[in-house]
């Protein structure tokens, strides 16, 4: 269960998500659920570091789910993992969001193990609604309230984590970019971590679009720094699903060398009101 448990994982979600796409095709008997469905659009957050600090629609569920495979990282020879992201925004200034990692199938010195990862509970807060060059400035705050058995890749976990996230369009690129102030555990002894990242995504077609990202995190218990250098290409299927696939390449001695993943980002069609 190495390269091809990952291949077997990403073409089941693919699947998933062309199945989903074709019921999408069905006329709908309610002409406001149909027209609701064709408004909403995903803001998909995956598959870069980098957070957008634009939110989801109003009053939708948005799922990004994705595999990644990663070789030579600090302590671990390999890794494969199926994480998941859950956002729903309850108005226009609110975002709340659950991250996941639901299974790891990692190796160590001859030693597989397969384990889940941390459970993590968030909210993000538009501070600026920007538009165009004006950027959108927003905060967020995420806290650990599961913590997995599976071992960390090179940024590691936070028990706490507080972000300031900037987003902007110029002359037709779109940029993310975010400020990250971590909590870091090990054993009874707490450490802060810093990180930023910047994310650069261009439309080269009106459904296929990339991005290139450089992101850096500090890692206090190794007394070092990771450093990666971020590509991925994205698939525009529907208005509410973006598929997505990429690699990663550590560019210092402590980062994870190689990773790559895939995946992707559905926005349930059906608006939840809580109000």
């Amino acid at each position: 269960m190495t390269r091809g448990f990952s291949l077997l994982l990403l073409a089941l979600f693919l699947a998933v998500a062309l199945v989903a796409a074709a019921q999408q095709q069905e006329p709908s008997k309610n002409p406001a659920a149909s027209t609701a469905a064709d408004d909403a659009e995903a803001n998909p957050g995956r598959p870069t570091v980098s957070t957008p600090a634009t939110l989801t629609p109003v009053d939708y569920f948005q799922f990004e789910t994705g595999v990644l495979a990663a070789w030579n990282s600090p302590g671990l020879s390999s890794q494969e993992n199926l994480t998941e992201v859950i956002k729903f925004s309850v108005s226009r200034w609110i975002e709340l969001l659950a991250s996941s990692e639901p299974y790891a199938h990692s190796s160590a010195v001859g030693q597989p193990t397969n384990a889940p990862g941390d459970v993590a509970l968030g909210v993000q807060g538009i501070a600026y609604h920007g538009e165009g060059v004006k950027p959108t400035i927003a905060f967020s705050y995420f806290g650990r309230v599961y913590s997995g058995d599976a071992p960390d890749l090179d940024i590691g976990s936070f028990r706490n984590s507080g972000l300031i996230l900037v987003s902007a369009d110029v002359k037709g690129f779109h940029y993310d970019t975010n400020y990250l102030f971590n909590e870091v555990v090990n054993g009874a002894v707490r450490r802060a971590q810093f990180g930023q990242t910047l994310s650069v995504s261009h439309s080269l077609t009106k459904k296929l679009g990339i991005s290139g990202e450089i992101w850096h995190f500090t890692q206090p218990f190794l007394r070092s720094n990771t450093v990666g250098n971020l590509w991925a290409l994205n698939y525009n299927m529907r208005r509410n699903l973006v598929l997505d696939g990429g690699f990663n390449r550590g560019l210092t001695s402590t980062s994870t060398r190689w990773e790559a993943f895939a995946g992707f980002t559905y926005l349930l069609p059906h608006r939840v009101s809580l109000h």
